[in-house]
């Protein structure tokens, strides 16, 4: 069940480059990010987890071999807390090392309380072609509750400053926040789009474990509200010609993020860096690995070539699964050829799910595409669960 022998040619390839460290842990945050401590010299820090970086896309190179990167992805933590100099050896080794797409989208998260005019400057000259600033809202008092160290003084001057370097910038915005009411909301929508930056994310709060929220939780707003946030962001953003393609994704035309799309068109990516994730397709298997999590563990075991922490094969039960947990985020579904294509299993044998799918009027499927409906959209938790072995 773990072999496959039907794959195609593999699909596109990403890279992820994590940066762990962050100046506070947010107390909505899962990701694996740790807080750089004052009595550690981050210079000193920075340059040892450069080499690091390096000498992980070496190791990995075999995996790899002669595939062409379509895009690169910063992220963290707060990326932004490294400097342009950092970022450019970074960009250098990955250029000597591999095949990049001559036109291709290199993205770095960004915080208002960690960026200045020279590190854009610095990003812009590293090779950087998109900026994603972590705004999550425009209301101090949100800000304050989220544990963020900006201001929305901060967050505006942020996003006028790089919108002197870069064309293409993203704004991530949060909704449904700690006794939030729906006008709020609204005036977080309707500040974001007077930027008219080329893309937004708004993301709906959630409560996840092993979080400060989750061991103290907020109030939260009720259901309806959340779901009147919800609809109202998206109908002011489609008024601003905001295209909303992903479930928490809206982009102008020609903007959509494709890193993040190659994520949810069930592509390939390479992920460096302390607890990075991989996922690579073989022409008979589709494997998954992670590294491990904590940056100075990560450093000792690079020096070993032993970073990856756990690697498992998916299994053909679990494809079909996996497939559907990323396209069925995006609005206009996926085509059937690629289903069969990316997972090497004929659309037939997920004849029942589909039935299912489309009897709850999740789906809408024709010959060719299969797409979520809104009511899918909403519940997409729920569709997902159908195809859950």
């Amino acid at each position: 069940m773990g072999q496959i022998s039907r794959l195609a040619m593999p699909p596109p390839l990403s890279l992820y480059v994590h940066i762990p460290w962050c100046i506070k842990k947010c107390p909505y945050c899962d990701f694996n990010s740790h807080e750089h401590k004052g009595n550690e010299n981050l210079t000193d820090i920075e340059s040892l987890y450069v080499d690091a970086l390096i000498r992980d896309l070496e190791y990995s190179l075999p995996k790899i071999w002669g595939r062409k990167i379509y895009s690169i992805f910063f992220g963290g933590g707060t990326p932004s807390l490294f400097s342009g100099k950092a970022i450019k050896k970074i960009l250098s080794q990955v250029n000597a090392l591999t095949p990049i797409l001559y036109d291709a989208e290199i993205t770095l998260e960004a915080n208002p309380g960690a960026v200045d005019a020279l590190h854009f400057e610095g990003y812009k000259e590293a090779g950087v072609t998109r900026i994603s600033l972590g705004i999550q809202s425009f209301n101090d008092r949100h800000l304050q509750s989220l544990g963020r160290i900006h201001n929305s003084q901060d967050a505006k001057k942020g996003i006028e400053i790089a919108m002197r370097y870069f064309d293409e910038i993203n704004l991530d915005l949060m909704y449904a926040l700690p006794h939030q009411t729906v006008n709020e909301a609204i005036d977080d929508a309707n500040t974001a789009t007077s930027f008219n930056t080329q893309h937004l994310s708004f993301y709906h709060l959630t409560i996840e474990p092993n979080t400060f929220f989750f061991k103290h939780p907020p109030q939260l707003p009720l259901e309806d509200d959340s779901s009147l946030m919800q609809e109202t962001i998206e109908t002011i953003l489609s008024q601003q010609g905001y295209q909303h393609y992903e479930t928490s994704a809206f982009a102008k035309p020609k903007s959509q993020c494709q890193h993040n799309l190659n994520y949810w068109q069930f592509g390939d990516y390479l992920g460096i860096g302390a607890g990075a994730h991989s996922k690579l397709t073989f022409h008979d298997k589709i494997t998954r690995e992670s590294r491990y999590k904590n940056p100075k563990q990560y450093m000792e075991k690079i020096n070993t070539q032993n970073m990856i922490e756990a690697e498992t094969i998916v299994l053909e039960k679990d494809l079909a699964f996996e497939f559907m947990m990323n396209h069925l985020r995006l609005i206009d579904g996926f085509s059937i050829n690629s289903f069969q294509e990316k997972t090497g299993l004929n659309i037939s044998t997920i004849d029942k799910e589909l039935k299912t799918a489309i009897n709850k009027k999740l789906i809408s499927m024709d010959q060719t595409i299969i797409k979520p409906t809104l009511l899918g959209q909403r519940f997409l938790n729920d569709l997902l669960s159908i195809f859950l072995k």
